[in-house]
């Protein structure tokens, strides 16, 4: 007895070194996340974008705009200015009419054909050569374009190419051929002869033919234009310089581009000021952050302290928010990024309901309302989107997105309940552009249209989270319930095949357990959906279990109680095994193993102490007993008097309201004495309820027909 006394008191010590071990462990975890939590808090509220008026070019001003501080901005109607200054500076650009130096080539090469006098003066020279170099005076006529000094300095001085240009004072309006002056001959025959393809003498002797002629002048307009843009392009913005206290917009003023360019080149002046990366900035931002997670925990450990105590919620919590914050930030970047101004068309994001709907599904209506205030204030800091109406729009559309999303059975319904909460903040639109005086402008129909696309995206990206959070964070919701409520389920089609009265038992015990679930506000859809695989383990040995035992013939009546006992208690194990197998989720799994508890398999238990003519002292009660745990949630315990009450009731012969309730209570009070309700966190008032709702459902289920007589 000492040893064993010692041996106890060595496994109390381990199970209790133990329990402290997981006990730190989790803390540890849990401050990590609540560090986390702040680093990522600190980062969106630390490298915000500068909050500045958000106006649309042409409406009124509906208020001064003041600098805050001192900057410059590009002032396109000054850049515009200089432009027109700096294009004055091109002059005219005129060329040669091309159709007359054709002509005049062909017929100087029609005419040294004919007299052949230029053998004399070109002893040395073939008609080929001549042939060439008539080609090569003719591009380069073609080529010529001829405008003024100031023009041909410009040029030079924006380093483009003016080798085909001559500086030339005429105006092409003249419409009087001209003789060219010897200066741009002499130019031509220069750069020509450069080339080693023509001979000088040949070279001089085609000139002097061209030179001759009287050319007609056109104005060369496309070239004209190319270098007028050019020279605009090359003219710098001008930056016009804003001291702090100017003023920038008037109230009711028109807005216009040079008023947003303004307002855009203060925000980066802002932004700049704020010097994101010293210490003291980032100090300020992290304690703020700080001072929002302390809260929140408090509040959740007061009001919410389930939660609190499991890591697994609060991570989904946490990652709720931080994929929350993570897309308005990216709303924010497509709809303000480098002055795209997209807010004028969608001027109330909605994006508090995504996590709305989200925290409702996943977590509860309770968190979900908080963690909608909880991103309303952190929002309202973060995003640069200055309005009063986007924050009471965004949890108005909240409080609607918990009201509808609470009683979600099927992912599609999430587009109902977006379009719900569309229809909803219809009245809000209406009441904003009234309040604006804007009710019959485009603001109306943007604010409609913007809002529908936003509650659209929230609809496609909440569906398409949903499994992943559920899966990763292992979630039961009720959208997964009622999946697994098809009777297409491979193991529920196999428990209605190959053991009917397990299936037909179930579905009993559910309705007895979904209806005691509702009178305490507990999950009653998942004590109907989990009681469903309860007692999958009875599928090894279905005709074992006299629910199934149609023909009459009891098989126990060829077994000890002991082997018996074993073949009973092991659907539990078999049960748990084959949920595993199949991926059931681990809140099934856990009704699988406590809807017995640690019960004895009484029935054997008294037999084997018939056989052991009556010395209760020969028996090991723990042989007789199911391994357990006992029920740790109310839900758990719920079906565990459920599947007892039904089992129970059929063995009555009269089924009154009378006789059920002395039986539950019988029933009930024998698992209290048992210890089997001890650890469920059900109170004595919530069992009185539930025992009354389970014997009303369980009078309907029982109900007793008329007898009808018989026909002669």
């Amino acid at each position: 007895m000492p040893e064993k006394r010692v041996e106890d008191e060595e496994r109390m010590l381990s199970k209790s070194l133990w329990r402290q071990w997981k006990s730190s462990k989790e803390f540890g975890r849990r401050v990590l996340l609540a560090l986390a939590f702040v680093f990522a808090l600190t980062f969106f509220l630390h490298f915000r974008e500068v909050r500045m008026e958000v106006l649309e070019i042409g409406a009124k001003a509906p208020r001064y705009v003041i600098a805050q501080i001192n900057f410059e901005f590009p002032d396109s109607e000054a850049t515009q200015i200089l432009k027109q200054e700096a294009v004055r500076d091109i002059g005219e650009v005129v060329k040669v009419d091309e159709a007359e130096i054709i002509r005049f080539r062909n017929d100087l090469e029609t005419s040294l054909i004919e007299h052949q006098k230029w053998r004399d003066e070109l002893s040395k020279a073939t008609f080929e050569e001549l042939y060439n170099t008539l080609d090569g005076v003719e591009e380069e006529l073609i080529q010529s374009r001829f405008t003024d000094d100031r023009t041909l300095k410009k040029m030079q001085e924006l380093n483009l190419d003016s080798g085909g240009f001559y500086p030339l004072e005429i105006s092409s309006s003249q419409e009087a051929p001209i003789v060219f002056p010897d200066p741009f001959w002499n130019a031509m025959q220069k750069k020509l002869a450069a080339s080693s393809h023509f001979q000088d003498q040949t070279l001089k002797f085609v000139i002097h033919k061209f030179a001759r002629q009287r050319w007609v002048l056109q104005q060369d307009y496309s070239l004209e234009r190319q270098l007028r843009q050019i020279v605009q392009e090359q003219v710098p913005k001008k930056l016009t310089h804003v001291e702090a206290g100017s003023q920038i917009i008037r109230l009711g003023e028109t807005v216009t581009s040079r008023h947003i360019a303004m307002l855009q080149a203060m925000k980066l002046a802002l932004a700049q000021s704020r010097s994101l990366w010293t210490p003291v900035t980032l100090f300020g931002s992290a304690l703020l952050a700080f001072c929002l997670v302390f809260v929140s925990l408090v509040y959740l450990r007061i009001f919410h302290k389930d939660v609190t105590l499991s890591l697994q919620k609060l991570t989904l919590l946490v990652t709720i928010i931080i994929v929350t914050l993570i897309l308005a930030k990216g709303t924010e970047y497509f709809l303000l990024y480098k002055g795209r101004n997209l807010i004028e068309f969608a001027r109330f994001p909605l994006i508090v309901p995504f996590a709305a709907m989200l925290s409702c599904v996943l977590v509860g209506s309770e968190l979900a309302l908080f963690t909608s205030l909880f991103l309303v204030v952190v929002l309202n800091f973060t995003i640069a989107i200055e309005s009063d109406f986007f924050l009471l729009l965004n949890f108005f559309a909240a409080l609607v997105t918990i009201l509808f999303a609470r009683s979600l059975h099927k992912r599609k319904e999430v587009f109902t309940v977006c379009g719900k909460v569309w229809v909803g903040c219809i009245p809000l639109f209406i009441a904003f552009n009234c309040i604006e005086n804007t009710f019959w402008s485009i603001n109306m129909l943007t604010d409609l249209v913007s809002s529908l696309v936003f509650m659209g995206a929230t609809a496609v990206v909440a569906i398409g989270l949903m499994p992943i959070l559920e899966s990763i964070f292992c979630v039961m919701t009720d959208i997964t319930l009622m999946e697994y409520m098809d009777p297409n389920n491979e193991l529920l089609r196999r428990l209605s095949l190959e053991a009917p009265g397990t299936y037909q038992h179930c579905l009993v015990v559910g309705n007895l357990a979904e209806a005691g679930a509702r009178s305490i506000s507990a999950n009653g859809l998942f004590c109907r959906v989990s009681t469903l695989y309860h007692d999958i383990g009875k599928l090894f040995n279905p005709h074992y279990f006299t629910e199934n035992q149609l023909g009459g013939f009891n098989i126990h009546q060829l077994l000890t109680p002991m082997e018996s006992t074993h073949v009973i208690v092991a659907h539990v194990p078999e049960g748990e095994a084959l949920a595993r197998k199949h991926h059931l989720p681990q809140s099934f799994i856990d009704i699988i193993r406590e809807h017995h508890g640690t019960t004895m398999v009484y029935y054997f238990y008294c037999k084997q102490v018939e056989q052991m003519n009556g010395d209760a002292t020969k028996v090991n009660e723990k042989v007789f007993r199911y391994p357990g745990p006992k029920p740790r949630s109310k839900e758990s315990a719920i079906i565990m008097i459920a599947d007892t009450m039904e089992a129970a009731s059929r063995s009555m012969d009269e089924v009154t309201e009378e006789t059920l309730t002395e039986m539950v209570d019988k029933l009930v009070a024998e698992k209290a004495d048992d210890g089997q309700l001890d650890e469920c966190q059900l109170t004595f008032e919530e069992l009185g309820i539930v025992k009354k709702a389970m014997i009303k459902a369980l009078m309907v289920t029982r109900h007793l027909r008329i007898k009808y007589p018989e026909r002669h």
